[in-house]
């Protein structure tokens, strides 16, 4: 079992990779602990990767009452708690640690990050039978996939650049969840009500995707995980076309509040304020 964290005091939380100076997270959980009047601290904590077992497993008796954990480390969280949730197991993935009593709890909530987003960006937007087209089948699209079947999402079609990636998720996930070849996607996005791209194709110095838009519907929303820049060259074409888009830092900023709350016990508002700070650090300004 994993050491618990001390006694009160001042809380401190802490986001761990190698690297982790890029994380952006400090600036969210800076900004709430500012706006609600919380005595806390939210770190970076750069770990070897020979030493991420050990961290993790003693984050308590180093003071932590939990953290993020972002790459390499999401699978290593997940294999050293104590109990895991829903969406962590369904992505075999942990990205947030916290204490209950003495145990180690992990939940993976890049899931429910994206569908709040959704909500929040555009509200009228039916997730209950809705047809999806999702690119990529990483860790990412895992969490995704989860969150829109618990959302009700009737079908998700799978893109991989290698089928036989898209066919294990599809496999995990069961007949609502779909497989296809990366050709086929211009033709089996016709229809769909969302189109996600799951994938850094995007993403500064990663390449670009390269799909025909004209092929969904009028309706359909056009969205993105990436979030540097803040609209990729997807979300651009999808708005030339007049589609709904939904860009990548909104998830982002979502997918912190279950974390920010199970540590400091405030559950945060995502505001405007909050995404400026953000826009601002993207944007070098």
């Amino acid at each position: 079992m994993t050491s618990a964290p001390p006694g009160q005091g001042l809380k401190r939380a802490c986001i761990v990779g190698w690297p982790v100076a890029h994380s952006r997270s400090p600036l969210i959980h800076g900004h709430w602990l500012a706006r609600y009047g919380i005595v806390g601290s939210y770190e970076r904590a750069a770990v070897k990767p020979e030493d991420a077992v050990d961290f993790l497993r003693h984050l308590g008796a180093q003071g932590y009452v939990g953290c993020n954990v972002t790459i390499p480390y999401k699978e290593t969280a997940f294999a050293v708690a104590d109990v895991t949730l829903p969406a962590a197991r369904a992505a075999g993935a942990a990205n947030t640690l916290w204490f209950e009593g003495d145990r180690l709890m992990a939940d993976n909530t890049d899931g429910t990050g994206f569908v709040s987003n959704m909500r929040a960006t555009v509200p009228g937007f039916a997730f209950d039978g809705a047809v999806v087209a999702l690119l990529g089948a990483g860790g990412a699209a895992r969490g995704i996939v989860h969150a829109l079947l618990e959302a009700g999402a009737r079908e998700i079609r799978l893109f991989s650049r290698t089928r036989e990636r898209a066919s294990a998720l599809a496999a995990a996930f069961g007949a609502r969840v779909k497989a296809f070849e990366r050709g086929e996607r211009d033709d089996r996005s016709r229809g769909a009500s969302l189109l996600v791209n799951a994938t850094p194709l995007g993403m500064h110095g990663a390449g670009s995707l390269e799909m025909d838009l004209d092929v969904l519907a009028r309706n359909c929303v056009v969205a993105d995980i990436v979030y540097v820049p803040l609209e990729t060259p997807l979300l651009a074409a999808a708005r030339r076309r007049g589609l709904a888009t939904v860009d990548g830092l909104g998830m982002l900023l979502h997918q912190a509040v279950p974390g920010f709350e199970r540590w400091f016990g405030v559950r945060p508002a995502v505001t405007d304020d909050l995404r400026a700070v953000l826009v601002r650090d993207i944007e070098g300004v």
